[in-house]
């Protein structure tokens, strides 16, 4: 019997995963927590093999606290809107599984078999994302332009913060949305975010 965390701070999913897996007859649920700070203190109480782990709960840090406080509970990262950069972030960490929350209910159960077993569970389509988006085409300037613009400011506005004309900084938001083939610059932040080059 595979025993299971799950941390998901909104308590409809929360629910929908504790009845999805504990639907399983190899998996029983253990504990459902709904705030970071509970999952420390319900991994140790519990003895989960593998926690279920919101991405927005903050899911990372939440990650490194069970790896350093309850070593032998895997972690499954779950995320509502995965991109490449927190599937990178992810597997940088002490994490071995990420999936989507839109994934079918038989893999998000394979995949805490395959975590409790000690191996990766990665739904495939966010790999291959994730690789597709490795390395960013821009350099440090455009990413420092592209940064600055994220938060809403116009040429101007950044010219000044990077000491540039306003003439470079147009130059540097066209080369940016030529590399990533966005349609603005608000598209351009959508992507690099995306890709976790921001």
């Amino acid at each position: 019997m595979i025993r299971i965390l799950i941390a998901e701070h909104l308590p409809l999913v929360r629910r929908g995963l504790l009845a999805t897996l504990g639907a399983e007859p190899d998996l029983r649920v253990v504990a459902a927590v709904g705030s970071a700070g509970e999952v420390v203190r319900a991994a140790l109480a519990g003895g989960p093999d593998v926690a279920v782990v919101d991405f927005d709960l903050p899911g990372l840090p939440v990650a490194a606290q069970l790896a350093e406080q309850a070593p032998r509970c895997g972690v499954l990262m779950l995320s509502a809107q995965p991109n490449p950069g927190q599937v990178r972030d992810v597997l940088a960490g002490p994490a071995l599984g990420f999936m989507s929350l839109c994934v079918c209910p038989e893999k998000l159960a394979e995949g805490v078999r395959q975590v409790a077993e000690g191996r990766q569970a990665i739904e495939a389509e966010l790999a291959v994302a994730a690789l597709q988006c490795a390395t960013s085409p821009l350099t440090r300037r455009e990413l420092d332009v592209l940064r600055i613009a994220a938060g809403g400011a116009r040429s101007a506005e950044i010219a000044d913060q990077l000491f540039l004309s306003v003439g470079t900084v147009r130059n540097h938001l066209s080369r940016i949305m030529g590399k990533t083939g966005a349609r603005n610059r608000l598209d351009a932040v959508r992507i690099a975010s995306d890709c976790g080059w921001l």
